[in-house]
């Protein structure tokens, strides 16, 4: 495994490039550690299989080095990177036999045939396909392929890292958790290197130890699940984050209040002070679904809003409410009352986060 360095690294698909509106990926600088299992998150389109192609070595960028273990491999082209990389659809050979599939990388490599033997079948046992080990490949279901395009990734103990750029897509929606337990299993006991890409929240919250989110190109934020949930960097990460996403509001700093519609949202004295500094930016309240209360219309020290609609999702309720124009949506426990029309909305203070020019102000 290794530990890869992104020096700057840019990139453009346009041969000269005037601004940053003409680059897919902008300024990426940071470290990822040797055995870490890492999850590049976002929207189709912010950059995530560019970087991934530029740490592969499919890409070169028009910026930047990339170094594994402090090697300058910028120039390298991928069969000298030593990266397995897994992709959105099944890659194998549909005329060879499972085993083969699995076998065809440490072959190739010239692999002892004994260690290649205990290696596939180290691997067919783990991601469940040895009773496959003798059928063509040909003939197995999407899932299973799938699995042979997987572990043929991970049956090199010798890679810098592995890539998976959303290698879950075509599976069927009650085998994807299965499958990234196994990948986390897999990580757990090899400590690999891996990043995986995706645009599914849940699948990179349950895979990864840090999560990266991109928006525009950008690298946006890098966290754990909890840290992407609870301390959003940019207002893109409050929104995507989360199901619903963060509530987000155009809001005025006036002493230690944030005023929206007219009405005073009291804030804690720092997050006061910090709104008061960011004086001149678009200034934005962000509060999570879960902590925002919905009560009787006229409770002491709320604000007055409407219920528009509520959703029973079984655990909980997505209550809508209006606030002015503004829609804002609330998590309510099962049991718990609901007004119907007009209420009264309250913001702990300790769980509003406020965004100057979509960031966070801290």
């Amino acid at each position: 495994m290794a530990r890869i360095e992104l020096n700057e690294i840019a990139h453009s698909y346009i041969p000269n490039p005037k601004g940053d509106e003409d680059y897919a990926l902008k300024r990426i600088h940071n470290i990822w550690d040797d055995g870490g299992a890492y999850a590049l998150l976002g929207p189709s389109g912010c950059g995530k299989t560019t970087l991934l192609n530029i740490i592969s070595g499919l890409l070169r960028p028009s910026q930047g080095r990339i170094l594994f273990d402090g090697k300058d491999v910028t120039e390298l082209p991928p069969e000298k990177r030593n990266i397995a990389q897994v992709f959105q659809f099944p890659v194998l050979y549909d005329t060879m036999t499972v085993y083969d599939n699995l076998a065809f990388p440490l072959r190739n490599r010239k692999v002892a045939a004994s260690e290649v033997d205990k290696r596939v079948r180290e691997i067919a046992d783990m991601l469940e396909l040895t009773p496959f080990l003798k059928k063509k490949a040909s003939g197995l279901a999407a899932d299973a392929k799938q699995k042979i395009s997987l572990g043929r990734g991970l049956v090199r103990s010798d890679v810098a890292a592995i890539l998976f750029d959303e290698p879950l897509t075509v599976i069927d929606p009650h085998l994807k958790w299965q499958l990234r337990r196994k990948l986390k299993e897999i990580h757990d006991r090899f400590h690999l290197t891996l990043i995986y890409v995706t645009h599914d929240q849940v699948e990179a919250m349950t895979f990864a130890d840090q999560v990266m989110v991109m928006y525009e190109g950008e690298l946006v934020q890098i966290g754990t699940p909890q840290e992407l949930f609870e301390e959003p960097a940019h207002t893109f990460v409050g929104y995507f984050i989360g199901s619903p996403g963060m509530n987000l509001m155009p809001i005025t700093a006036e002493g230690n209040q944030a005023v929206v519609n007219g009405s005073g949202i009291l804030l804690d004295d720092k997050c006061a002070e910090l709104a008061r500094k960011a004086e001149g930016k678009k200034l934005e309240l962000g509060i999570r679904p879960m902590y925002l209360q919905v009560k009787d219309a006229g409770e002491s020290g709320g604000i007055a809003a409407k219920v528009t609609d509520v959703e029973d999702q079984g655990n909980c309720r997505i209550v809508t409410v209006m606030l002015g124009e503004k829609t804002l949506r609330a998590r309510v426990p099962e049991g718990e009352f609901i007004p119907a029309g007009e209420c009264s909305l309250f913001f702990p203070r300790d769980k509003i986060r406020i965004f100057a020019d979509g960031r966070l102000i801290t």
